[in-house]
């Protein structure tokens, strides 16, 4: 597959403008759209590839344990996307918390803390990869949301939102919660794309229940990880061929990979937000971790390095740590 967009990238030098237009709707299909023949969404929906890396994530005793929780516990829900239409995920609601006649919580209910934390997974990845965190901040006494991001698992309809789109969607997750109950006391959690994604929506008008933000190796921005990616995967040139493919992706998708920005995000942040990576991670370079933490607002903002772990892996690198780091943020938090 990426020998072909490579083939694509290659025609377009040649052929100018024409060319040029013609590979950024190749790259375009290849990274955002679910529906293309052939794309890295297609294989992850079609089954034929995995959201996740199997040689760091499989051999984790744990997370089958955990996997096997979450397909039993999780539940279907769903919300009015910020744009049309509706987007879909899963919720977990906390021990003690029992959900009404009306669909919201009942007094009943023996939860005295109300807190609820909802999780964004990765790209190409899905809800059920976060099933080990889930699990963990469940049997801590919390509720958990879920939701599949957009050209994922259940709104594979759409194109993928890099987390930009997302973060408009995560409102509409964070007035679900609010309407389940309106004392929620709430914490957005996102690893990698969904990192990015709980970082471009610290800049939005949050509501009081949300309290605070972690975030685990997410990108500075869409334009920044595809640029990493051209260059480290596909062994192509930024330039022009990035252009092409954000000129398509602002006529078909509505957004640009520059606009698209957890930096320009994070100067509006004002909840309390923890940023968390790994320093081997090199599919979302170590160096964003700085970046983004330098260009946060909040005036209560901590990170934490994870020495040795790769992209995506520092809750299994060190699960003791990282844990304790997440619990110990979220219980001053929440």
């Amino acid at each position: 597959m990426i020998q072909v967009v490579g083939a694509c990238a290659a025609g377009a030098l040649a052929l100018g403008g024409i060319g040029l237009s013609a590979v950024g709707g190749t790259l375009f299909d290849f990274a955002l759209n679910p529906r293309a023949k052939r794309s890295i969404m297609a294989r992850i929906n079609s089954g034929a590839a995995s959201g996740l890396d199997a040689s760091v994530f499989a051999a984790d005793p744990f997370r089958q344990e955990a996997l096997t929780w979450f397909e039993e516990a999780k539940r279907p829900s769903e919300v009015p996307a910020f744009d049309h239409g509706t987007v879909h995920g899963w919720h977990v609601w906390g021990r003690g918390v029992v959900p009404g006649e009306d669909g919201r919580r009942s007094s009943a209910s023996t939860d005295t803390e109300h807190r609820y934390l909802i999780m964004c997974h990765g790209y190409s990845g899905r809800p059920s990869d976060l099933c080990r965190e889930a699990l963990m901040a469940h049997r801590a006494g919390y509720s958990v949301v879920l939701p599949a991001a957009r050209g994922h698992e259940a709104n594979s309809d759409r194109y993928v939102g890099m987390g930009w789109l997302d973060a408009k969607d995560l409102l509409q997750w964070i007035q679900f919660v609010i309407d389940f109950d309106p004392e929620a006391r709430i914490a957005l959690y996102g690893v990698s794309m969904g990192g990015a994604e709980v970082m471009m929506a610290s800049g939005l008008d949050l509501p009081a229940q949300v309290k605070c933000i972690v975030e685990d190796c997410g990108y500075t921005s869409v334009w920044d990880e595809f640029a990493v990616q051209m260059g480290n995967i596909m062994h192509l040139p930024v330039h022009p061929l990035l252009d092409a493919a954000d000129a398509v992706c602002r006529m078909r998708a509505g957004y640009g990979f520059k606009e698209a920005s957890a930096v320009a995000q994070l100067a509006h942040a004002r909840v309390p937000m923890l940023f968390l990576h790994g320093s081997a991670d090199t599919f979302v370079p170590f160096w964003m971790h700085d970046a983004v933490y330098e260009a946060c607002a909040s005036p209560q903002k901590e990170k934490v390095a994870f020495e040795g772990a790769g992209h995506g892996a520092s809750s299994y690198a060190q699960p003791e740590r990282y844990w304790q780091t997440v619990s110990g943020f979220l219980s001053r938090h929440l």
